[in-house]
């Protein structure tokens, strides 16, 4: 079977990551595989935010627990050590599309490197708070951007789940 289409089928979300940094050459070749994401009209919308420093990670973890309602002390990264957040420009009327492909390249490409990862939603509301514009704000980038998603990398800390099986009536054939 062809390597990426085996890939494809046996990538799983990660729930529960060591806390080792990926190797940066690694990220560099998920984020540049991010870039790459079939976009509407190759408009490239979306944008990406690489947060590896742990103190800015843990405070938009912080952001997301409580966008979700959840107990303090939980971490919705499940203690991945890197977070790569989709946005993409509400100007583009594809831009949601565009941020999705994102999203899957980016994991798909974690998962031909051995990275493991997951997609943590919640990233529209985070970046609608006054936390997430003024995150933006720091980073210099203006725009009206929406939140597509969050993608938690790191390594497994457990072995991953084997895929469930497809459901029946998945595909139809005219």
């Amino acid at each position: 079977m062809n390597e990426t289409l085996k890939e494809l089928e046996t990538r799983r979300s990660c729930r529960n990551f060591k806390p080792d940094m990926i190797k940066k050459e690694e990220l560099d070749a998920i984020l540049r595989a991010g870039t790459y994401a079939a976009t509407g009209m190759g408009r490239q919308s979306p944008i990406i935010i690489a947060v590896t420093d742990k103190a800015t990670r843990d405070a938009i973890s912080d952001a997301n627990r409580k966008v979700a309602g959840m107990p303090e002390g939980t971490d919705p990264f499940y203690g991945a050590p890197v977070i790569l957040i989709v946005l993409a420009n509400k100007a583009v009327v594809t831009h949601v599309y565009d941020g999705s492909l994102v999203m899957g390249n980016l994991m798909n490409a974690a998962a031909s490197l051995g990275v493991d990862s997951i997609w943590i939603h919640r990233a529209k509301e985070e970046f609608e708070s006054d936390f997430g514009r003024e995150l933006l704000k720091m980073l210099g980038i203006e725009g009206d951007y929406e939140g597509i998603g969050h993608c938690a990398l790191g390594y497994a800390a457990a072995p991953l789940q084997a895929p469930a099986p497809r459901k029946e009536g998945y595909v139809y054939y005219i």
